[in-house]
């Protein structure tokens, strides 16, 4: 199935080094737009099937999220979010080897049914997930170059 947004950039940096920022509660928070940290619920760190509590913010609007994590290696790290009990979206890093360093490209699904849609615009503020999501998705990339390079 085809991403609703989705980028992609080359940074002068190993895959292991990518990976080991994109699966860090703390260090992707510092590169997300929204994303602004949480938590691991049943594990001491990123594994496949460890699953997570996320907080996003945008502006005044904050708001809590479950992730479970369903590829954890250095060529992809993937999640699945998940509010109030309902699947929202999937997120994934795949990071593959380029001369140089390698190629990070980040991808999301939105999952949200049709009827939670309003629900969620209210709670984030974002009427177009999908356009708020590349443009996030850009940002993101940006610093994670700037933050894996320095």
């Amino acid at each position: 199935m085809t991403p609703d947004a989705t980028a992609h950039i080359d940074v002068a940096a190993s895959p292991e080094r990518v990976f080991t920022l994109v699966s860090d509660l703390r260090g992707l928070s510092g590169v997300a737009e929204e994303y602004s940290g949480g938590r691991w619920l049943n594990a001491a760190g990123p594994q496949a099937g460890a699953r997570f509590r996320g907080v996003n913010r945008r502006g005044w609007r904050v708001w809590p999220t479950e992730a479970t994590v369903t590829d954890c290696s250095v060529s992809r790290f993937a999640f699945e979010v998940r509010s109030l009990g309902l699947a929202v979206s999937r997120w994934q890093y795949d990071i593959e080897p380029v001369d140089g360093g390698c190629r990070v490209t980040e991808s999301t699904w939105d999952r949200r049914p049709g009827w939670y849609k309003p629900i969620t615009m209210l709670a984030t503020g974002v009427r177009d997930r999908a356009v708020t999501n590349q443009r996030n998705i850009e940002v993101t990339l940006r610093r994670l170059k700037e933050v894996v390079e320095a």
